[in-house]
C-alpha cells in the first residue's frame, strides 16, 4: 500500500500530531530512496525546515510528513544526511567510551546543528538502542545519555525520546530479572541503572562518568535490576507512547526479525488514529523497594563519586572534602575508582588519598584480588612531597584490614611497598638525572627528589619504621647516598646509616 497523496502530518515541536487528510502507514515502496542511509520504514517522504522560536528544547522544530505515492522516498534536511556528519557522528560514537559522558553529549552537539539534531537522533542513534541488535554496552550507555541530554535542560516529561528509553529500560530490566531470578548477574545490568537514573530526571548524575567506567562498575545489591522499579504511573499512558520515535522503535524492531508484539498484546488507539500495540512485556510491577532514605543514601554517594572524579582534575576545597570524608567508605564499596584514578588524586589531593587506600582495603573483593591493582600503584609514585606524606600516613595507620596475612595497613605497606617504593624513587632520580645532563628538563626536580627521598628515610629511621643497621632495609639507600652525597641531605644520611653500622 501507498498513502494517499492528499494526506500529511504535521508535528510541531514534541507536541502531538495534527491530521489533515487519512494517513495510512505502509511499508516503503521499492522505488523509494533514504538519502540518510536509514530504512525507516515508513512509506512516507520525510522533509524537514527550520522552526525558528518554535519549541522550547535545543533541535525541536518542525517535522513535516507527507504522503508521496509510490516513488516515495525520505529527504533529510540539510546536515542531517551529510556524509561528513554522519561520520564524525559514528567516530564519536566508537571513540568516546573513556570520555565523560557530559564531554561526549557536548560534541554531539558541537558536531550537529541544532535544527537536525533531532532527525539524526532519529537516524544514527535510535538504532544503536535497539535492544535486538548486537551493540555494545558501552555504545548504547553512551546513546542513552546523549538521547537524554538533547532535552537537558528541560523535564525529562517533555523529552521526545523519552519513551523509547522507556520500552529499552523495561526489555532490558525484563531481561535482567530473569537472569537474576536463575541466580546469576546479566551484563546489562548498568544499561538498566543508566536507564532508571535518566528517567527518575537524574541523568545529570551521570554525566561526570564515561560509558566504560559505567559499564565495568559492579552495582550494589539495591542498585540491581530487579530493586529499580519506575512509577509506572508516570509512564503508561496513551500520550506517552503515542510519539513518533516510539513508532519508530517497535518499527526498527520488526525490521531486525523481533517480534514487537505478542499474542497478549494490549491494543492502543492514539490520538492521531494509528493504532499503537504495547507489549505485554510492558505490564504493571511492583513498587520499588528502595526507601526515601536509601534513596538519599544513593544520591550521596553518587556525590561523593562525583567529587573523587573532581579530585583528579583539581584540589579539592575544604568544603567538599568535609562532604566527601564521611562518603569514603561507601564509595569504595562501590568499586568505581580504579587504580588509573589513584595517581592523580594523590598528586593533588593528599589528605583524601590515604582514607581513600585504606577504603579500598577495607572493601576489596573475597578473593583481594583488586588490592594487588593499587598496591601496584604506590611504588611507582614520584618522589614528591605529596608521595612522601601520603607513604608516612599509611606506615602509621594501623587500621585493621582483612587482607590474610596482615593485621594492618602499616603492616601490608611496610612489607609490600616500602622497598619497592624506595627502589623505584632511585630510578626515578636516575632518570631525571640523565634528563637534566641532556638538557631535557630545566627544573629542580632531581634536586628536590634527592632532599625529600633522603629527608623521607631519615623519619622513618628515627620512627622506628626501619632499621638503619639492616642491609635488608637500609643498602640500597646507603648506596644512592654515598652516591649523592655531595647534596646536603644525603651526606647527613650517609653518616647517620655508617654510624649505625660501624
Amino acid at each position: 500500500m501507498s498513502s494517499s497523496p492528499a494526506s500529511s502530518v504535521s508535528v510541531i515541536g514534541t507536541g502531538t500530531p495534527q491530521l489533515r487528510g487519512t494517513p495510512t502507514l505502509t511499508s516503503q515502496s521499492p522505488g523509494s530512496g533514504v538519502s540518510s542511509g536509514v530504512n525507516l520504514g515508513l512509506g512516507l517522504g520525510r522533509n524537514r525546515s527550520p522552526a525558528g522560536n518554535v519549541g522550547n528544547a535545543p533541535g525541536s522544530g518542525v517535522v513535516s510528513i507527507s504522503g508521496s505515492g509510490a516513488g516515495a522516498g525520505v529527504g533529510v534536511g540539510a546536515g542531517v544526511g551529510s556524509d561528513p556528519v554522519h561520520a564524525s557522528v559514528s567516530h564519536l560514537l566508537s571513540r568516546a567510551y573513556s570520555l565523560p559522558c557530559s564531554t561526549a553529549a557536548q560534541a554531539f552537539t558541537q558536531l550537529v546543528q541544532p535544527t537536525a539534531r533531532f532527525q539524526l537522533a532519529l537516524d544514527a542513534l535510535l538504532p544503536l538502542l535497539d535492544t535486538g541488535r548486537s551493540i555494545e554496552l558501552v555504545q548504547r550507555i553512551l546513546v542513552s545519555f546523549i538521547l537524554y541530554s538533547l532535552y537537558a535542560p528541560h523535564p525529562i516529561a517533555i523529552n521526545p525520546f523519552r519513551s523509547v528509553l522507556f520500552v529499552a529500560y523495561v526489555q532490558e530490566r525484563e531481561k535482567a530479572v530473569e537472569i537474576t531470578n536463575e541466580g546469576g548477574v546479566s551484563p546489562n545490568e548498568q544499561l538498566v541503572w543508566v536507564l532508571w537514573k535518566i528517567l527518575k530526571g537524574d541523568g545529570n548524575d551521570i554525566g561526570p562518568y564515561s560509558p566504560s567506567t559505567l559499564a565495568r562498575s559492579p552495582l550494589p545489591p539495591k542498585l540491581r535490576a530487579v530493586n529499580l522499579v519506575l512509577d509506572d504511573e508516570l509512564y503508561y499512558s496513551t500520550t506517552d507512547l503515542d510519539d513518533v520515535t516510539y513508532s519508530y522503535f517497535q518499527k526498527q524492531q520488526s525490521n531486525y526479525g523481533q517480534s514487537a508484539t505478542s499474542g497478549n498484546n494490549n491494543g492502543i488507539t492514539s490520538t492521531s488514529g494509528i493504532s499503537v500495540s504495547v507489549p505485554a512485556a510492558i505490564s504493571p510491577v511492583n513498587r520499588s523497594p528502595i526507601t526515601h532514605e536509601e534513596d538519599r543514601r544513593n544520591e550521596r554517594m553518587v556525590q561523593g563519586m562525583r567529587l573523587l572524579l573532581t579530585a583528579r582534575e583539581r584540589v579539592l576545597t575544604l568544603s567538599e572534602q568535609r562532604v566527601l570524608f564521611p562518603l569514603i567508605n561507601d564509595v569504595t564499596s562501590s568499586r568505581i575508582i580504579t587504580s588509573l584514578d589513584f595517581t592523580p588524586i594523590v598528586a593533588r589531593n593528599t589528605a583524601i588519598a590515604h582514607p581513600l587506600f585504606v577504603g579500598l582495603l577495607n572493601n576489596a573483593s573475597d578473593d583481594n584480588s583488586n588490592v594487588s591493582y593499587f598496591l601496584d600503584v604506590l611504588p611507582f609514585l614520584p618522589p614528591s612531597l605529596a608521595s612522601m606524606d601520603l607513604m608516612g600516613r599509611l606506615l602509621r595507620d594501623q587500621t585493621y584490614i582483612k587482607v590474610p596475612g596482615y593485621s594492618t595497613v602499616a603492616d601490608l605497606v611496610r612489607m609490600e611497598v616500602l622497598g619497592r617504593f624506595i627502589h623505584e624513587s632511585i630510578n626515578w632520580l636516575e632518570r631525571a638525572e640523565r634528563d637534566e645532563k641532556e638538557g631535557l628538563i630545566s627544573d629542580d626536580r632531581f634536586a628536590k627528589g634527592v632532599q625529600n627521598l633522603c629527608r623521607f628515610f631519615n623519619s622513618l629511621t628515627k620512627l622506628q619504621i626501619v632499621d638503619p643497621s639492616s642491609d635488608a632495609d637500609s643498602a640500597e639507600i646507603m648506596h644512592f647516598t654515598l652516591r649523592y652525597s655531595r647534596f646536603e641531605d644525603a651526606n647527613a644520611l650517609y653518616r647517620l646509616l655508617a654510624m649505625s653500622r660501624y
